[in-house]
Order: structure tokens, then C-alpha cells, then sequence
């Protein structure tokens, strides 16, 4: 419930976010009578998400164990590569989301389009909604618990929907940049945890070699499946189900946030470590990047002076004497005359 919680609450504000900024520009434009539209445009990603859902829960019924095991195994991969782009473009977008939208309604508004009011509103809410739906899902699948967990992203959407109009009436602050900063190092977690239980379903429909298939190593003692580096890399890499049993509550919690559990195998472990360590790397560089100095970005560039021509020379300011005004009684010297027009003694005729 912790983890789909959070899924739902992440997942809920980043659509109640963008909903919030739609609406108050349109109604900052006084276009109120366009809100209709842009619900239904919302209504009708909504729908598309509980459709995928639908289709997703039900329709694998009918098909074979190993046919459920592959389909899950690649729409898991599908929702890690989902997952993964939305992280990467909320980071680089996120300071200019809201000009983009406003931009949208302009275009929109000026062609007298209306009706693009509405794809801009499903566009924007049904991108959220098939990750969260195919997310949840892969969870789900992962858990074996599914109502608990749709109970979890429930109450998740439901808190983001009230921070929504909270923050949208101006009666809550929150410091969104640190939320979604820490909700996207979690989702990477939950990313990998989706990644390797994929490989877990790949290798159970033998789409992938591993400890289900005839390429597990087999430990002649036991005639069971290898643990451990000798079972690299098509066996289990460790078992501690005895110490953490797989319906414990331990085994659920770890298994929700970071994607472990009891029994691994080498392609699980490989595939987890490889996804934090690269993804991870990657997003944090981009996260934490320390910014460019004001002076280094609005410094012009050096002209280069071996093409060009010597500037003239430049005239000689006047001394701070030149621009004293000599007294009217001088002989001979007009009232406006500088010093540096007044006569040297030895031309006077002094001795």
C-alpha cells in the first residue's frame, strides 16, 4: 500500500498540477466558457487509463500461464521505459511546463479551435494516467495483492487530487522542486524493482534463460537449482527465503521500496544494479548540477584583434586645469578663456 501510495500521489499531483495551470489561465483570459472542453478532455484520459486497466486485468485470463508470465514480463518493460522517459522529461521540463501549456491554449484560442482545448486537456492527463495505470499494474502483478495495493493508489490519487486544489486556491505551499526531486529518486527504486521482476516473468515463459529453464546450473548435492557464484549467471544469485519468508510483511516492504526479493537470480540482480547505477548516475547529474556563474553566462566574448583594424587614436581629455575659468579682470583675456590658452610670462615680455 506504501509503495502505490506514493505512485498515486506522485503520479495524481503531476496531473492535478497541470489541470491547475489550464484552468487558471484560462480563467486569467476570461475564457470560462472553454472549461467544458478542457473537462472533457481530462474525462476522457481518465477513461483511457481505466480502459488499459480493464483490458489489463481481465483479458489475461483467458491465456496460458506462459503467455500471462511474457505479457506481464513486456508490458513491465514497457512501464520501465515509461517510467524512465517521464523522470528525464519532468527534470527538463519542469521549470517551463507552464509556459508550454499557455502557449497551447494561445495557439488554440487564436485558431478558434476549441476543440484543441480538448486534446491539450487529454494529452496532458493521459500521459500520467497509462503510466499510472500500467505501473500499477506491473505492482500489482509483483505483489500478487491486489487490492491492498489499488486501495494504496487510491488514497494516493485522492491526496493529490485535495494538494491540487489546495495549492491551486493558494492555501497550501509546497516546495514542489524538492518534492518531485525525492519522488523521482524513489521512482527509480520502484523502476527497478519492475525491472527485475520483468526479468522474473521472462524467465518463467523461458523468453529468457534462467533458473526455469534447462540452462540452469545445477547443484549436485542438492539437485536443486545453484545459489550463489556458482550458479552465475543463469541460477539464483541468493536464497534467504528461510530468513525473510516471501508473505512476510518484511519481504512486501522491501519488496514495494526497493525492489528486493527473497530469491533473485543473477539476471535480476545484474539488471537491478545496472538500471540504479546508470539511471540513477544520469538523473542525478542532471539534478544536482551545480548552475553557471551569472559573470561565465553573460560575459561577451574576447573580439579576436588579429583582423582587426587599429582604432584611431583617442582624443586627450583636458587636464582639470583647462576647464577653470580665469578671472574677467586678467589683462587681455576674455572672461571665458581657458588656461590653456593664457600666455607664458617670456611671451608677455616679462624679464
Amino acid at each position: 500500500m506504501l509503495a502505490t501510495f506514493l505512485i498515486g500521489l506522485r503520479e495524481g499531483l503531476e496531473a492535478a498540477l497541470v489541470v491547475g495551470i489550464l484552468v487558471a489561465y484560462l480563467t486569467r483570459l476570461q475564457r470560462r466558457d472553454v472549461l467544458p472542453r478542457l473537462w472533457i478532455g481530462v474525462g476522457l484520459a481518465i477513461g483511457l487509463a481505466l480502459t488499459i486497466g480493464a483490458v489489463l486485468t481481465f483479458g489475461t485470463y483467458t491465456l496460458t500461464f506462459e503467455a500471462q508470465e511474457l505479457l506481464g514480463g513486456t508490458l513491465s518493460l514497457l512501464t520501465v521505459a515509461m517510467v524512465t522517459w517521464m523522470i528525464f522529461w519532468m527534470q527538463r521540463t519542469a521549470r517551463t511546463l507552464k509556459r508550454s501549456l499557455e502557449e497551447g491554449i494561445d495557439r488554440a484560442l487564436a485558431a478558434s479551435s476549441l476543440w484543441a482545448v480538448v486534446a491539450i486537456g487529454f494529452v496532458s492527463v493521459a500521459r500520467e494516467g497509462v503510466e499510472t495505470t500500467l505501473l500499477l499494474w506491473s505492482m500489482v502483478q509483483t505483489f500478487g495483492d491486489g487490492p491492498t495495493a489499488l486501495v494504496g493508489a487510491l488514497l494516493g490519487l485522492a491526496a493529490a487530487v485535495v494538494l491540487g486544489w489546495l495549492l491551486a486556491r493558494g492555501m497550501l505551499r509546497l516546495d514542489l522542486r524538492r518534492f518531485f526531486t525525492w519522488t523521482g529518486a524513489f521512482l527509480i527504486i520502484v523502476a527497478a524493482g519492475v525491472l527485475a521482476y520483468a526479468i522474473h516473468d521472462l524467465q518463467e515463459a523461458g523468453a529468457l534463460p534462467g533458473p526455469f529453464t534447462t540452462a540452469a546450473p545445477i547443484d549436485p548435492l542438492t539437485g536443486a537449482v545453484a545459489v550463489g557464484w556458482a550458479a552465475f549467471p543463469f541460477g539464483w544469485a541468493f536464497d534467504v527465503s528461510a530468513v525473510i519468508p516471501p508473505t512476510s510483511p518484511l519481504a512486501a516492504i522491501l519488496q514495494a521500496t526497493v525492489g528486493f526479493m527473497p530469491r533473485m537470480s543473477w539476471l535480476q540482480v545484474v539488471a537491478w544494479v545496472l538500471y540504479v547505477g546508470v539511471v540513477g548516475a544520469i538523473w542525478a547529474r542532471g539534478q544536482f548540477r551545480p548552475p553557471k556563474s551569472p559573470a561565465a553566462t553573460e560575459r561577451a566574448p574576447e573580439p579576436d584583434t588579429a583582423h582587426v583594424p587599429a582604432a584611431a587614436p583617442a582624443p586627450v581629455a583636458p587636464s582639470p586645469a583647462a576647464s577653470v575659468p580665469i578671472a574677467a579682470d586678467a589683462p587681455n583675456i576674455p572672461a571665458t578663456t581657458t588656461a590653456a590658452s593664457v600666455p607664458t610670462p617670456s611671451q608677455q615680455g616679462a624679464p
